[in-house]
């Protein structure tokens, strides 16, 4: 019996299920941007340990040294593993933003959700960011001499402001995150900077710190609280489209690379962070490892200078995603230039006033957490 239609050859089908496939997984060069793959790279490892790397090593004293470690190594496979099929998932839903990824996903409501969520904790991020970067630099320039408790140097209110409108404005203002490769380039070498000085300072200072009781134990009661830390330090999931849609060539293959090497690299940065830091201070270890240190420690001071610049040039990461968000929800993802900069300006100038109003850093990391448990349980 003939059939209606002409017949394929047998070689056809499994040809065209090859092709569909492809160009559903991969999408060659769908939208390319200008970022190559270092450069994507990079963005993605500042994103990653660009603040949060401070509070590792204590994340060891609540969970316990070796099981903090193993759940250090846990906590950068999931990353891993998540941001890779995030992006698999858009691919396969044909979109490019979070945001329709869940939409496609739960519909409208789990859009405004995610919508609110993914813009919060960015921005809640940026105020830290700022409160951290007053706090931090004033410090340090106290140490200068000449420069006393009066001097407007020690002002956190003018640290914020000036360093805003140097450094983290001018930066958010671009419109393609792939021009922020060579400042978290910046932000990464910094890193390893402070890497490095507290490395020095296991080997100058551990020795005449005495270890804590139960200092090698296993495992500790808080180990969830330590998880916590560590899934703040390598959250990046909010700008993983942002930084696909940036490659030249944004392909699963090319995405999978970097995300590999990149949460490798900062894995092994944080694991020997937040084990230097531990080994020094054992169950002394504070939240924020430079408080343990000396005031008048110069290599310390210098490791908080840093700290602080790393701080800034991650500002920047953050503010790109809580625009995006308003674009899509507003602007049906098109910003024109003036919007664009009425836009950020908008968002800069709300995060910098209220980081100039509340100073305490607990309350606003406390809030944090709490969205992202909420994104965590429920997306």
């Amino acid at each position: 019996m003939e059939r209606g239609g002409p017949e394929l050859p047998a070689a056809a089908a499994p040809q065209i299920e090859t092709d569909d496939q492809t160009a559903l997984v991969s999408k060659l060069r769908n939208k390319g941007g200008k970022s190559n793959l270092a450069s994507a790279g990079f963005n993605i490892i500042n994103s990653i340990i660009g603040s949060g790397i401070i509070g590792l090593p204590y994340s060891m004293k609540e969970a316990g040294f070796p099981l903090g470690v193993l759940l250090l190594f846990g906590v950068a496979y999931i990353t891993d593993y998540s941001i890779i099929l995030l992006i698999k998932g858009g691919n396969l839903s044909s979109t490019n933003s979070y945001q329709e990824l869940v939409r496609k996903t739960y519909g409208f409501i789990g859009y405004l959700i995610l919508s609110t969520l993914q813009f919060l904790y960015p921005f809640i991020a940026m105020i830290s960011y700022n409160i951290i970067t007053g706090d931090t630099l004033t410090k340090v320039f106290l140490r200068i001499p000449g420069v006393g408790p009066d001097n407007i140097l020690t002002d956190r209110h003018f640290i914020i402001l000036l360093t805003t409108i140097i450094f983290t404005l001018p930066l958010s203002l671009y419109r393609d995150i792939a021009k922020l490769g060579k400042v978290s380039l910046i932000s990464l070498i910094l890193t390893i900077v402070i890497l490095v000085i507290v490395m020095v300072r296991t080997v100058t200072l551990g020795p005449q710190v005495p270890k804590s009781e139960n200092a090698w134990i296993f495992a500790k009661s808080n180990a969830v609280q330590a998880v916590g830390v560590m899934s703040f330090a390598f959250i990046c999931h909010h700008n993983s489209f942002l930084i696909y849609g940036s490659l030249e060539e944004p392909t699963l293959n090319n995405w999978s690379r970097i995300t590999h090497v990149s949460v490798s690299l900062a894995v092994v940065i944080s694991v020997l962070f937040a084990a230097c830091g531990y080994m020094t201070f054992t169950g002394y270890t504070e939240g924020d490892i430079f408080e343990n240190y000396c005031r008048d420690d110069n290599l310390a001071t210098f490791g908080r200078f840093c700290y602080g610049v790393t701080v800034i040039l991650t500002f920047p990461l953050e503010c790109f995603v809580t625009r995006e968000v308003i674009a899509n929800v507003f602007f049906h993802g098109n910003l024109s230039t003036v919007f664009h900069i009425v836009v950020t300006v908008i968002i800069i100038a709300v995060a910098t006033g209220v980081s100039l109003v509340y100073d305490c850093l607990g309350i606003v990391l406390e809030l944090n957490d709490a969205v992202l448990l909420y994104m965590d349980i429920h997306l």
